[in-house]
């Protein structure tokens, strides 16, 4: 071996890649220490929610390259699955949350294995129409899902004794889970089936001609999304105390497509980024919601056209041009002090 060289380099360039993520969240864990307001706290705290949700999709779009219109019904099957335990059976928080989690793997199942037949804009439609198809249902499931008006949650949130409703501490329960669910995005990533599932992204055909069961990773890649929208949901429903089928209709999941895509969805940086952005684009600018769906779409226009990778993969591009070009200008400016070769012999 090389004097120097380091054996495990790649597996090092992935673990630096996480680091910043780890290093930023226990940042954000700080922001309670600032004495925030509570508007701001609950905008964190939606903001941190879409995020579990947005590492679940950039493994499905940004490892495999299939993008789902209808992300937002399998945060809803997460949601709806804790409000029903919870109304009917008195089931809290912990133990709704794996019920959750496996429900919006079931449902990711079954959407995934006739919409996975078609390919391109087609699949989009199919996902798109399923989240539809569940927000219908929803709507007309009587009692049972409390219809229109959706369902309450009742029972607080409690950990080792303490109430976590208290918006500080279910913040940085929060802020707990983004950290567990970029831990396990980044896992999924540098394994040796995010390797498979990439190796879908770019040749799918060539994928398959190397026996890997396409099929089945791209269904194995949806279900694993539902796990981390089932999550989200439960997060989101205890923290609302109500849930209606308008909140995981069609609008959510185009909302959860954008972050993803601003933010970057083949970067482990990316849905962190996305989330933040476009939850406090519209308090930083003071926009009503009207206009901030007109700047989420400029947005979106912009990013396809200029950085198809999403800002965090744009910026690091910048910064390594930036500084591939500094020893370029040095090369091409030396110093100048010695005139002639007399001089320089001296």
């Amino acid at each position: 071996m090389i004097a120097g060289a380091q054996p495990n380099g790649p597996a090092n360039a992935a673990l630096r890649s996480l680091l910043p993520v780890l290093a930023v969240l226990v940042l954000i864990a700080l922001v309670p220490l600032l004495s925030p307001s509570n508007r701001f706290l609950s905008l964190a705290i939606s903001a941190g929610i879409n995020v579990i949700a947005l590492y679940g999709l950039s493994v499905l779009f940004g490892q495999t390259g299939i993008l789902s219109m209808g992300h937002a019904a399998l945060v809803g099957v997460g949601a709806y699955t804790a409000a029903i335990l919870s109304r009917d059976y008195g089931i809290g928080f912990w133990l709704a949350l794996p019920a959750a989690a496996l429900a919006s793997a079931v449902f990711a199942m079954i959407v995934g294995i006739p919409s996975l037949r078609v390919g391109g804009h087609h699949f989009v439609i199919m996902t798109f129409a399923f989240g539809q198809l569940l927000a219908i249902v929803l709507t007309n499931g009587g009692d049972y899902t409390g219809a229109a008006t959706g369902l309450d949650l009742t029972g607080p949130v409690t950990l080792f004794g303490a109430d976590m409703s208290d918006l500080t501490r279910y913040y940085l329960m929060v802020v707990a889970f983004v950290a567990a669910a970029a831990v396990a995005s980044w896992a999924i990533i540098n394994s040796p089936y995010g390797r498979t599932l990439r190796a879908i992204r770019e040749n799918e055909r060539l994928a398959a001609s190397l026996g890997i069961n396409v099929g089945r990773h791209k269904i194995g890649a949806f279900v694993v999304s539902g796990v981390f929208a089932g999550i989200s949901g439960v997060l989101l429903a205890h923290f609302l105390g109500h849930i209606s089928p308008t909140q995981f209709a069609s609008f959510p999941s185009i909302y959860l497509a954008l972050m993803v895509m601003i933010g970057g969805a083949r970067l482990i940086s990316g849905p962190l980024a996305g989330g933040i952005l476009v939850a406090f684009l519209p308090e930083v600018l003071n926009l009503d919601p009207v206009q901030s769906r007109i700047v989420y779409g400029a947005c979106l226009i912009a990013v396809i056209l200029l950085l198809p990778e999403g800002l965090i993969a744009g910026a690091v591009q910048a910064f390594r041009r930036l500084l591939a070009r500094k020893p370029k200008q040095e090369r091409e400016d030396p110093d100048t002090t010695c005139t002639t070769p007399s001089e320089a012999r001296r």
